[in-house]
């Protein structure tokens, strides 16, 4: 959900007028929230929508119909992806970062710092999905260098801790509607145990995408045809 530092509102003399009522709709939570702001001429959140609320019950009513509309809308769009997912699999869909993925039936969200969303097995707490996002001024991954050299730059020094010893396995480059993404293999071992994982990148909408799955070694065998289907579900549209 944007914040109100993000929602880059437009006025000169922000600190010297009177605050007014404002409702805020996220697309990506299919929540509305209300912040007291000062009155402002224009207002955008990239992808939430900001309304003034005007005096009176009539105002009220029209806000929460747009609201109502609005959240309509994302439900649809939810549950039109979440229809077309394989036997197996659920869907996730960011409309306000631009992204989606498929991850296993059955696997719980999950709550981690410094990820955008994560999903794992309760069982298998090895086994999981999660997403982190960070802001770009690069348009195109090439910007950042090959695969192979981006991909070994990532799982040494982000994707596992400095006590693990890795191994990038393989590195592949593809194309899917104009996006481009680094696709990559590696385990990492720690002492009690061995972490085989995907991960793959991409740049669009001002960010850069990092998903990764994995499992514990000993399960991969019998994993590996759901966690490539996760890592090759990934996709990037323009949020």
């Amino acid at each position: 959900m944007a914040t109100l530092q993000n929602a880059n509102v437009l006025h000169r003399t922000w600190s010297s007028l009177t605050p007014c009522q404002v409702f805020l709709f996220s697309q990506s939570s299919g929540v509305a929230y209300r912040r007291f702001i000062p009155p402002v001429v224009r207002a955008s959140a990239q992808g939430d929508n900001v309304y003034l609320a005007k005096q009176g019950t009539t105002a009220r009513r029209e806000v929460l119909a747009v609201v109502g509309a609005l959240t309509a809308s994302v439900f649809f769009t939810n549950t039109a992806l979440a229809a077309q997912a394989p036997k197996g699999f659920q869907a996730f869909l960011d409309k306000f970062d631009g992204y989606s993925f498929l991850y296993p039936f059955g696997w719980q969200e999950v709550v981690v710092n410094g990820q955008d969303k994560a999903y794992k097995d309760v069982i298998e707490p090895l086994e999981s999905v999660s997403i982190t996002i960070v802001p770009t001024s690069k348009t195109d991954i090439h910007e950042l260098g090959p695969p192979e050299q981006v991909a070994e730059t990532l799982v040494r020094k982000v994707l596992s801790s400095p006590s693990q010893k890795t191994k990038l396995l393989n590195v592949k480059e593809r194309t899917a509607e104009g996006k481009i993404y680094y696709t990559f293999e590696f385990v990492a071992q720690a002492p009690n145990y061995i972490r085989h994982a995907l991960g793959t990148v991409a740049i669009g909408n001002g960010k850069f995408y990092t998903l990764t799955t994995g499992a514990n070694e000993r399960r991969w065998s019998k994993i590996e045809e759901k966690l490539r289907t996760v890592i090759d579900s990934f996709s990037l549209f323009d949020g």
